[in-house]
């Protein structure tokens, strides 16, 4: 721990529990209102008819001991304790012990519709039952289906799918795509973005944390239009000059492609600055580049305002990236473009031995007629408003919460200790989760500096699970 952070932390030992007391600059008469608003006892999950199978499997120590003995040790988990989650039902996940939880992680921003929808299990056991696997190299209905009723999702001639396994997957095929295209081998991503794990997308990634020393050549990373942190503030049109400075000055005038979230997810949910898509995709247009997006988290009508979140801008991208919520957690991805820019895979074999597998699309089938009868992207803009609004009025009411941000189901929450100088709050973030935990509500961190809370439920969050939601966040911030 830094001497700074000592200097606004004091800790102090109960006979209960240990507590952080961050130090705040507010006035007596604000810390007078703040106490007498105090929640007096924790909150209650709300009434949910699901009683959990009975559970009989290996406890969370006994998988802990096989995945230390089998796993990658590369493979992390969340909290001090392990949560060994063995069923799921909508917005709710129980444990070993048939505990509830109010899940909004979403299993990190991917199951859309709910865990164990019936109308996305039963499009999967049928479809398993008839075909699990063939290759596309046969003809298969369940494939076509899907890639037509996507195809009617997106705007203008967006409407030709390759299908994949993953959202890394996605994006280096159209990184892929974009180089043969265009002939040009330069693309640019946003510093703090994320687009994957693989060679390519690595390199377009723009957080050290996510990278490895390994070479990742022809990906420049424009400065950021974080309206937060950001130098420019809200200005997006300051911020897209640099897409252009880095055309003039960091290649010979013509790029690939400009790959960028239209909200952050990783990053921290970090919404782009107004007007700075638009204003990078003219540059990147003019200097012979297609304009990718990636909707990995954003997509499918997470953002509760569109249904895709490049939408919001005003612009139309050459080539979207989607997976995540696309098959409510099956491994499903895709990359949609025009029929013209298609073609440029047609040069070469270019093959996926899954992608298009019959039960995925299936699926994804069921996962659009879901959100469409169920209204799931006016659920996410109605109660996704409320949540935020209520997280608002969180942050008017402690100092340790610097932002509030993301639209609809997507938001962040930002804690730090210093709301002037924006240090963030690290170990606060992390005993926050912690007995956010303990009180049954699950959510997820991200941010380069591990500081900001990733909210990110299924689609059919209900208004008394955000309500519970803040209650819960409420209640364990006002005993730091």
């Amino acid at each position: 721990m830094t001497g700074s952070l000592f200097s606004r932390l004091i800790l102090r030992r109960s006979s209960q529990q240990n507590r952080f007391i961050v130090q705040r600059g507010i006035s007596q008469s604000a810390a007078e209102r703040t106490k007498d608003t105090l929640p007096a006892e924790p909150p209650v999950l709300p009434a949910f008819d699901h009683i959990p199978t009975p559970y009989s499997g290996p406890s969370g120590d006994d998988i802990i001991a096989k995945r230390r003995e089998y796993l990658s040790p590369s493979i992390f988990h969340a909290y001090k304790s392990p949560l060994n989650v063995v069923e799921g039902k909508r917005q709710y996940l129980f444990d070993e012990n048939g505990r509830r939880y109010l899940d909004a992680f979403g299993g990190i921003a991917t199951v859309c519709c709910g865990h164990c929808h019936p109308d996305v299990v039963a499009a999967i056991v049928e479809q398993t039952k008839k075909l699990q696997h063939s290759t596309v190299l046969y003809l298969n209905h369940a494939v076509t289906d899907f890639a037509e009723a996507l195809a009617s999702k997106l705007p203008g001639n967006l409407k030709v799918a390759f299908f994949t396994n993953s959202g890394t997957e996605a994006n280096e095929l159209a990184m892929l795509i974009a180089r043969l295209y265009t002939g040009c081998n330069d693309i640019i991503s946003i510093r703090n973005s994320y687009h994957g794990n693989a060679s390519g997308t690595m390199g377009a990634t723009a957080q050290s944390i996510w990278k490895f020393n390994v070479v990742q050549s022809g990906v420049h990373h424009a400065v950021n239009p974080d309206p937060y942190r950001g130098i420019f503030g809200s200005d997006g049109e300051k911020y897209a000059r640099d897409v252009q400075d880095i055309i003039n000055f960091g290649t010979f005038g013509n790029v690939a492609a400009f790959m960028s979230e239209s909200i952050q997810g990783v990053g921290g949910i970090v919404e782009l600055a107004p007007g700075y898509l638009s204003a990078a995709y003219d540059s990147v247009k003019k200097a012979g580049g297609l304009c990718i997006a990636d909707e990995v988290q954003a997509g499918f009508a997470r953002t509760g305002s569109h249904f895709w979140g490049f939408e919001a801008h005003g612009v139309q991208p050459d080539i979207v990236t989607m997976a995540k919520g696309i098959g409510n957690g099956i491994p499903l991805g895709a990359v949609v473009t025009t029929p013209e820019i298609a073609k440029a895979l047609t040069h070469r074999n270019y093959f996926n031995t899954f992608g298009g597998n019959p039960v995925c699309t299936a699926a994804g089938l069921a996962v659009l007629k879901v959100i469409e009868k169920e209204k799931l992207q006016e659920n996410a803009f109605v109660v996704g408003s409320h949540l935020k609004e209520r997280l608002n009025a969180l942050k008017d009411k402690y100092e340790i919460i610097g932002d509030v941000r993301g639209k609809g189901f997507m938001l962040g929450v930002e804690l730090v200790t210093d709301r002037e100088l924006k240090t963030p709050a690290k170990e606060e973030t992390l005993h926050v989760m912690e007995q956010l935990k303990d009180l049954g509500v699950l959510v997820g961190k991200g941010g380069y500096y591990g500081n900001v809370f990733r909210i990110t439920p299924p689609l059919c969050f209900s208004k008394e699970d955000a309500d519970f939601l803040v209650d819960a966040m409420d209640y364990t911030l006002s005993r730091i």
